[in-house]
């Protein structure tokens, strides 16, 4: 009997700090915690605050896996650039994640109003940023995970379990 292949994720954090060494990747440790908990097998990256930097990140990235999670760089200074990044590679946006995640955070904070956090996908990948703080980033990530086996596979075009999830 063969056992079926984990899914892939992967892990993008965008920030200057942590490429240069004087910041820990909290968020991006808890984030990939998360998933491989989930049965994701997790690839770390690390990006500075550079639209073209993390543009090509993502590339990469959907070239190998089914889910792209960033973290960092979706607030409103000059050096977040993360939604300017990932937005003209999408081929559409899923603002319901977005909405949720942004629901989500304002239970905790009304500082979640001004998070850029977006959603969409890039061929059958699934791009997700999320915000840079720890808190923030693993509370976007626990506010669409209980969607996201579901968006992996109607992105792989199954659609055999529409029946059983209650899909509309």
């Amino acid at each position: 009997m063969t056992t079926p292949e984990r899914p892939t994720a992967m892990v993008l954090t965008v920030s200057d700090g942590v490429t240069a060494g004087t910041r820990d990747d909290e968020s991006g440790q808890r984030l990939a915690d998360r998933l491989a908990g989930e049965g994701f097998e997790v690839e770390r990256g690390v990006v500075p605050d550079d639209a073209t930097l993390v543009a090509a990140a993502i590339r990469r990235g959907v070239a190998r896996h089914r889910l792209i999670v960033t973290t960092g760089g979706t607030g409103l200074t000059s050096r977040d650039v993360t939604p300017q990044a990932i937005e003209p590679l999408l081929d559409y946006a899923v603002p319901g994640l977005a909405e949720l995640m942004r629901a989500t955070g304002l239970r905790s904070t009304p500082y979640a109003a001004l998070s850029r956090s977006l959603a969409g996908v890039i061929g059958r990948t699934l791009v997700i940023a999320l915000p840079g703080s720890p808190k923030g980033a693993l509370e976007s990530l626990e506010a669409v995970l209980p969607v996201i086996p579901h968006a992996l596979e109607t992105l792989a075009d199954d659609s055999t379990q529409h029946a059983t999830r209650g899909a509309r």
